[in-house]
């Protein structure tokens, strides 16, 4: 079951693999190891990866089923970040579309993004304006990728960028399995004068091929409830040792409960500046 898990998601966590062979981290811990010794996979920080270094992209509609309702919550509480009138980009992922569903409810919003999934969430939202980068579509993800996505923000300048990814470390920060994903998430990313990453407790500790955004560019990270004691929690930790604030949004949260929980950060520290300096602002509060 454990090897069917990895095989058929590129990485899991302990904790989702505990949750569905129905037995305690440790005795998933034991079996991981078991697996590795025997070259069928490899561990990772809080979890287990296929074989050869770095995980690779789950197809569309495992992505989409996996952690929904952690990704649910983590976009409760993420929606919960902007106010009336900004102006923010949103990636392409499962998580950052189901932010969007949420934002459609923020009047005056200016949303830029390169995730068709993104603007039909937004489609609808009266109060909301969608702006779509150019580029060329990428299928697997819907998302527009190339030269022309890039090149349609430059000088964009937003209030926050909302970002998800593959795989998070606290030593290597966001990254991808997809070189031109990566591209565009960069050119995202410094266009704003925030970044928040959302991520739910199976992207802590993978590490794929291509980074997005370093650890200290990250001011943020909205992620669900870690088990105590567990790996995943321990790189919460070593996150928040680097500065990245840490929110972490409980189960309840996708049923309307309380919506985020502050972790500690022992050494906040400045937001990392942009490398485009200050470009074309989009929307009232853009920038702020």
């Amino acid at each position: 079951m454990i090897l069917e898990m990895v095989r058929a998601n590129g990485a899991v966590s302990l904790r989702e693999l505990a949750r569905v062979v129905q037995t305690s981290e440790v005795t998933v811990r034991r079996d991981v190891r078991i697996l590795e010794a025997e070259g069928l996979l490899d561990r990772r920080h809080g979890g287990a990866v296929l074989p050869g270094g770095f995980t690779r992209e789950a197809g569309f509609p495992q992505r989409s089923l996996a952690a929904s309702a952690e990704k649910a919550a983590i976009a409760e509480a993420a929606a919960g970040l902007v106010g009336e009138g900004e102006a923010v980009v949103v990636g392409a992922g499962t998580t950052t579309q189901e932010l969007a569903r949420r934002l459609a409810r923020v009047a005056g919003l200016t949303v830029v993004t390169n995730s068709l999934l993104v603007a039909q969430a937004l489609a609808h939202a009266n109060r909301v304006e969608v702006v779509m980068t150019g580029g060329t579509l990428r299928g697997s993800n819907y998302a527009l990728v190339g030269s022309g996505a890039e090149q349609s923000l430059q000088g964009l300048r937003v209030s926050r960028a909302f970002i998800s990814g593959a795989g998070l470390t606290a030593e290597r920060g966001l990254s991808t399995s997809n070189m031109l994903s990566a591209s565009v998430d960069r050119a995202l990313v410094h266009a704003a004068a925030e970044v928040v990453v959302l991520a739910d407790q199976s992207k802590l500790g993978a590490d794929t091929m291509f980074q997005t955004v370093p650890t200290e560019m990250i001011s943020h990270l909205v992620t669900d409830q870690p088990a105590p004691d567990s790996e995943a929690a321990a790189q919460l930790e070593a996150l928040a040792d680097q500065g990245v604030r840490i929110s972490v949004a409980p189960g309840e949260a996708a049923r309307g409960g309380r919506a985020r929980r502050d972790f500690p950060v022992p050494t906040p520290r400045s937001p990392a500046p942009n490398p485009l300096g200050q470009g074309a602002a989009v929307g009232r509060r853009a920038g702020g």
